[in-house]
């Protein structure tokens, strides 16, 4: 089939390979014929007896020689040989962003306020095929825009958080927290990242917890922060992720570029990508493994 590529989902299994060549040529060298028959009788008896029909001069390698083909498609079987699923592209809805964006007023008065803005449509308009939402907080958290693959309106909804989006007082980022894990949850999102924006108001214990709790999910949590902190630093370490500064564009939009493929694969999803044909080669296995059940004629 032109164009068709094969991987090894588990190709450290063909290190077993030289294992099986190696016994397999050991096991032929001591089948010489009558085996240790030849150093034990003496050699005339023994050609008086092939003579006569009683043995056979020659050893059969034929069980053998099916027994190392059954072994080496077994192993090629367990190195998992796969090919690239015509619909992978569909499962990168799986990976999807929320940004949870601190609508108090000691962030949004914040003279560095625009700048954080700025950085978080940039952030945005760098999702690429990623479907984003946003959650909004303060003394509450509240959904201002569902995942949506719509990321203009997402820039936009971003741009026009205020001092009077929210409207209870305080600063409850694990709120926050918490409701963009609600929404990766109904959104089937398996392999997401959580934005903090927030100038570290309310962290404690409460948003640790949550922090863990996303990284449990197989969602990165990662902070948008003015300055860095010990407790932003904490957070993105438990959370999986890292803090960026409002400076910090590229790096930030790089990171959320990461591709969505490469982050399921190694959180145990390949097979959302890969069809995996080693139970082909089990089946096929079956074949030389007949040979071993020959009956021997009287």
């Amino acid at each position: 089939m032109e164009g068709l590529e094969i991987t090894l989902l588990r190709p450290l299994w063909l290190v077993a390979l030289p294992v099986v060549a190696g016994l397999g040529w050991w096991m032929l060298r001591r089948s010489r014929g009558l085996g240790d028959w030849r150093r034990a009788a003496d050699p005339a008896l023994l050609r008086a007896l092939a003579m006569l029909g009683k043995v056979e001069p020659q050893a059969r390698n034929l069980p053998l020689l099916a027994a190392l083909g059954v072994a080496a498609l077994a192993v090629l079987a367990l190195a998992g040989p796969a090919v690239e699923r015509r619909d992978s592209l569909s499962y990168r809805n799986l990976d999807g962003v929320v940004l949870v964006v601190d609508a108090s007023a000691s962030v949004v008065e914040d003279p560095r306020w625009p700048q954080a803005l700025t950085l978080s449509r940039f952030a945005v308009a760098g999702l690429g095929t990623r479907p984003g939402g946003t959650v909004v907080f303060a003394g509450d958290a509240y959904v201002a825009t569902d995942l949506t693959m719509d990321h203009l309106q997402l820039g936009q909804t971003v741009s026009l958080i205020d001092a009077e989006t929210v409207p209870d007082p305080g600063s409850r980022p694990e709120r926050g927290l918490a409701l963009a894990a609600r929404m990766l949850r109904e959104g089937g999102v398996v392999a997401g990242d959580v934005l903090l924006l927030s100038d570290g108001g309310g962290r404690g214990p409460a948003s640790l917890a949550e922090a863990e709790a996303r990284a449990a999910l197989g969602a990165r949590l990662s902070g948008i922060a003015r300055g860095p902190t010990a407790a932003a630093a904490s957070h993105a370490t438990v959370g999986g992720g890292r803090v960026f500064g409002l400076g910090e564009v590229e790096a930030l939009t790089a990171w959320l570029a990461e591709d969505a493929r490469t982050r399921l694969e190694r959180q145990d999803y390949p097979l959302l990508f890969w069809a995996d044909h080693g139970r082909l080669l089990l089946a096929l296995a079956l074949i030389p493994m007949l040979l071993l059940f020959r009956r021997r004629a009287a």
